[in-house]
Formats: structure tokens, C-alpha cells, sequence
């Protein structure tokens, strides 16, 4: 039980980067869509549990740290070659919006120069990317109890002091822009992207499991712990739009909203979130490319993220509206090649 929920912890500390962490991606894939965004956020915490619990045991069965084995050995060689190379780009891409997300807090919370919060995560990034496997997953994880606990808290006191009513708060909420084009498909490209841009880490997760029942319920347990995250960050959202509407960091919003020493506090957390989504994507990226074992993994690391962090002046927003949702989109060929996989099996 404590090896599976080390599991679950490593998944979610993948997942709560800088657009979950901050509600931008709850905002945009749930919260816009009003009181239907709860009922998407119940689906998509179904959704991340039975992938999760899938994508764990493969890992764990076919004993391998790259993507590329399981995605051949549930997709075949041709879909899984061109699935293996999106899923390898987008990895990249969500390292550089949790760069970009880096440079909106050291801008909006910090009052930092952006150009330095950027540097400050790629630099962190790299340095961790040159420790072994373990200490890495142990990162990711280490995060996860923190974040639930705040997150309770901000949810609290969203709702016990709340200034508007709560159907003047949702019509507030339905006129933020969406990333999805109705409740139900920002559900399932949630499932969708999340799925495919942490499938690669989940398998290195999975693999460390001691059984495949272990790693089985470590992935159930990395989807309900997503999914009670979702509904307290819409929840807390959904009871203080008046306060986060238009905002790039809207949960950075609503701790401010409580003292400005409470968002500072929350600032430094969302770094940390940011922080470990980040060295597990780019980890995933990188092992793609080169085996940490080859002599040049730490030349490829520096190079990756010093490109990274010319990238993220895109902006944070910007890199979640595009280019999560892109990946949603594609990232369904994955889940139905899952979901077959698992039929096969059973």
C-alpha cells in the first residue's frame, strides 16, 4: 500500500504543473463551462484512474523506461512510431510552459523579472536531471500532501466568503474563454492530454512497482487524488470569479485575495508544482533522445534547456490554450489504444 501511494503521489506531482496548479487548465478545460464543468470533472477523474491504473501495469509487466516499447506493443509499429513522436515533441512543449509558467509568477506574484524566473527554472531543471532515476521519481512526489492540504484551505475560505451570489459567479465563469468547445469534450481531452503527456513518466513510475497489482492501484490512486484536486480548485474558483476572471494565475489570485503573505506562500508552492512537472517532463524528453547512461545525456540535457527557455517567451496562457489542447485531441488515438490493450488482456 505505501509503495502504491508513493505511485500515486509521483503521478499527481507529474500532472500539477503550472496550469493545474495555478487553475488555468482547471479554468479552461471545466470551470467555463459552469455547472457542468463538475459533472466533467467526476468524468475525467474516472478517465485518469483506469488509464492510470492501465498505463502503471505496463510499465511494470514490460519492465522498460521508454515509451516507445508500450506504445508499439498496444498500438503496432506504424501508429506507435507516429505516436511515439508527437508524444516526444508535446513533452517538450509542456516543459517550456511550466518555464513560461515560472516567468508569470516571478511577473505577477514576485514582481521579478520574468527573464529570471525562467532562468531560475531551467537552471533547477537541469541540475536535477542529473540525478539518478529514484532520486528524480522522489522529487515528483514529494509535493502531492502539500498542495491537497492548500488547497482545502483555499477552497474553504472561497466558499465561506463568497461576495456574490453562486449563479452570478457561474455566468461570470461561462464567459471565460474555454479550451474545449462543450463540457463533455473538455473532459475527455483533459483525460486525453494528461494521459499523453504523462504516459512516458507513468511508465518509468509503473516499472519501479514491486507487483502489478501495486502499480496498478498506484495509478487509481494518482486518478482520484487528480480528480479531488479538480473539484476543490473548480469549487474555489467557482465561488470567487469575480475575483480570478481574466487572470493568468487565478488560485495565485484567490491566496492573495486572503494576505498577501498567503500568496507569497502560494507562489513559492506553485513553483515547487511547476518544478516537479517540469524535471518529469523533460526527463521523459530527454530519455527519449539519449539513455542517462550515454555520455552525452547532460551535454543534450543543457542544450534542451537552454532552447526551452528562449521557447517559453510565448507566454503561459497561450502555451495552455494551444497547445494542451492540440495534444488532447491527438492524445486520443492513445486512450483508445489503451482502452483496446486492456480489453485484449482481460
Amino acid at each position: 500500500m505505501k509503495k502504491s501511494l508513493q505511485i500515486g503521489g509521483a503521478i499527481v506531482g507529474l500532472v500539477v504543473g503550472g496550469g493545474f496548479a495555478s487553475g488555468q487548465e482547471i479554468m479552461q478545460f471545466f470551470t467555463s463551462f459552469g455547472y457542468y464543468g463538475i459533472l466533467g470533472a467526476i468524468i475525467a477523474t474516472f478517465g485518469l484512474a483506469f488509464f492510470g491504473m492501465n498505463i502503471a501495469q505496463l510499465g511494470y509487466q514490460l519492465g522498460t523506461t521508454s515509451h516507445k516499447e508500450v506504445l508499439h506493443y498496444i498500438s503496432g509499429r506504424t501508429i506507435g512510431t507516429i505516436l511515439d513522436i508527437l508524444i516526444t515533441f508535446f513533452l517538450f512543449c509542456v516543459t517550456v510552459a511550466m518555464f513560461a509558467g515560472t516567468a508569470s509568477i516571478f511577473r505577477e506574484i514576485l514582481g521579478i523579472d520574468p527573464v529570471l524566473g525562467s532562468i531560475f527554472m531551467v537552471g533547477l531543471t537541469i541540475f536535477t536531471l542529473m540525478l539518478n532515476t529514484k532520486s528524480i521519481i522522489n522529487v515528483i512526489a514529494i509535493a502531492t500532501p502539500y498542495l491537497l492540504a492548500f488547497m482545502l484551505l483555499i477552497t474553504l475560505y472561497s466558499i465561506f466568503s463568497m461576495d456574490l451570489t453562486l449563479s452570478e459567479q457561474v455566468s461570470l465563469a461561462e464567459r471565460q474563454p474555454s479550451a474545449a468547445p462543450n463540457w463533455y469534450m473538455g473532459s475527455l481531452l483533459y483525460i486525453s492530454y494528461n494521459i499523453a503527456s504523462a504516459v512516458s513518466m507513468m511508465i518509468v513510475i509503473g516499472s519501479t512497482a514491486t507487483s502489478k497489482k501495486t502499480a496498478g492501484w498506484g495509478g487509481i490512486f494518482g486518478g482520484v487524488l487528480l480528480g479531488i484536486l479538480i473539484l476543490l480548485i473548480n469549487a474555489a474558483m467557482f465561488a470567487k470569479m469575480d475575483v480570478v476572471a481574466g487572470k493568468d494565475m487565478p488560485i495565485l489570485e484567490i491566496a492573495r485575495d486572503i494576505h498577501p503573505l498567503v500568496g507569497f506562500i502560494m507562489a513559492l508552492g506553485l513553483v515547487g508544482m511547476i518544478y516537479s512537472t517540469a524535471v518529469g517532463m523533460m526527463y521523459s524528453f530527454i530519455n527519449r533522445l539519449v539513455s542517462p547512461k550515454d555520455k552525452v545525456y547532460k551535454p543534450t540535457v543543457v542544450l534542451f534547456g537552454i532552447i526551452g527557455f528562449m521557447a517559453s517567451f510565448v507566454g503561459f496562457t497561450n502555451l495552455v490554450s494551444k497547445v494542451y489542447s492540440i495534444m488532447g485531441y491527438l492524445g486520443f488515438v492513445l486512450i483508445v489504444a489503451v482502452f483496446l490493450s486492456w480489453i485484449k488482456r482481460k
